[in-house]
């Protein structure tokens, strides 16, 4: 399957659109319909927006949103949900107090290693991190396991990373809980005296990895999925590499959670329902590549193993709100 990111997005409209137009089609609890603080990307939110509203639907989004926005504004936020890209960001406000219990058909769709204790999000979709890879410049039987064989000399100034980059911060989150400070300090310093390579997009990491610019990359693999979907396999240079049972085989999911300030409850609801329903869960497997949370499908990449297939460590996503701590470490150890 081919795909531009752009003929993907229009059909997050058409399949997701469909869903919430039925459960959404009325406005909220005092009709004023529904307001979205979006931390993923108007490419794919966008198309489904517009369709919602040409619709008659109530909805607006607010993009490029993120915790610290929701914390800052509090109980005062105009925000009714917030579908984020990253379990981190929900733990943050679940800590704050800020979001509301959810519906347990909500809460229990997803197997429980990927949905919070408390009950007050939701995960939609999910996504590994891996090690993207070039045959030609990286043997896969030179590949390791985990991320200690990555301090290896045979890496030096061979392996891409994006330290600003949300999904990189939720690794070195995991590796601090998983290792705790002490151990997650030692890791990084290590890591960086064998000379990585800085990008601040996962997708640049990929395209440097493709053109042989580095040989390895650490990367969600979404990116390499669609980056196959869009040019076909044999157009794509690099692999992926899947760690086991190591902090570098994080799988971190995006989800939604309502905010306990919305007077828009029943309405956010329905939202997140159709986010789950079938058809919506079946676009985010067969047209971005990522993981669905509620349906047991298989990805159209060839060769990508199934969600239950993969070997993440053993943490509790929650554990994943303390960003501030991270940031503070990379910055000491001189990553960012």
């Amino acid at each position: 399957m081919k795909r531009s990111m752009k003929a993907m997005a229009a059909a997050a409209a058409v399949v997701v659109a469909a869903g919430l137009l039925t459960a959404c089609g009325s406005s909220g609890d005092d009709g004023e319909g529904v307001t979205l603080y979006s931390g993923r990307s108007e490419e794919l939110v966008g198309p489904l927006i517009t369709r919602y509203q040409a619709d008659g639907m109530q909805i607006q989004v607010s993009y490029d949103r993120k915790a610290t926005q929701i914390l800052e504004e509090g109980s005062a936020s105009p925000a009714d949900l917030f579908f984020a890209q990253d379990a981190g960001e929900l733990g943050r406000l679940s800590e704050a107090g800020l979001l509301a219990k959810l519906p347990a058909d909500l809460t229990e769709v997803a197997d429980p290693e990927y949905r919070t204790a408390e009950g007050n999000w939701a995960p939609v979709t999910a996504r590994s991190r891996v090690l993207a890879y070039n045959p030609d410049k990286m043997a896969a039987a030179d590949l390791p396991e985990g991320i200690d064989g990555l301090l290896d000399p045979k890496f030096k100034g061979q392996i891409g990373y994006a330290p600003t980059n949300a999904s990189f911060k939720s690794f070195v989150t995991a590796l601090r809980v998983l290792r705790g400070e002490d151990g997650a300090r030692a890791w990084l310093t290590a890591f960086l005296a064998n000379d990585p390579q800085k990008f601040e997009k996962n997708g640049q990491i990929l395209d440097a990895v493709n053109a042989g610019t580095v040989a390895t990359g650490l990367i969600n693999h979404y990116y390499w999925a669609a980056a196959v979907m869009e040019k076909g396999e044999e157009n794509v240079p690099s692999r992926l590499h899947f760690f086991k049972n190591d902090a570098g085989a994080l799988v971190n999911v995006a989800g939604v959670g309502v905010l306990e300030s919305s007077p828009n409850k029943e309405a956010a609801f329905e939202v997140i329902r159709a986010l789950l329903n079938d058809d919506s869960q079946r676009y985010f497997a067969e047209e971005t590549g990522e993981y669905p949370i509620a349906v047991d499908v298989p990805l159209t990449v060839a060769g990508l193993p199934r969600l239950n297939e993969l070997s993440p460590p053993k943490l509790n996503l929650d554990d994943l709100a303390d960003l501030d701590g991270t940031e503070a470490l990379l910055t000491q150890v001189g990553a960012l």
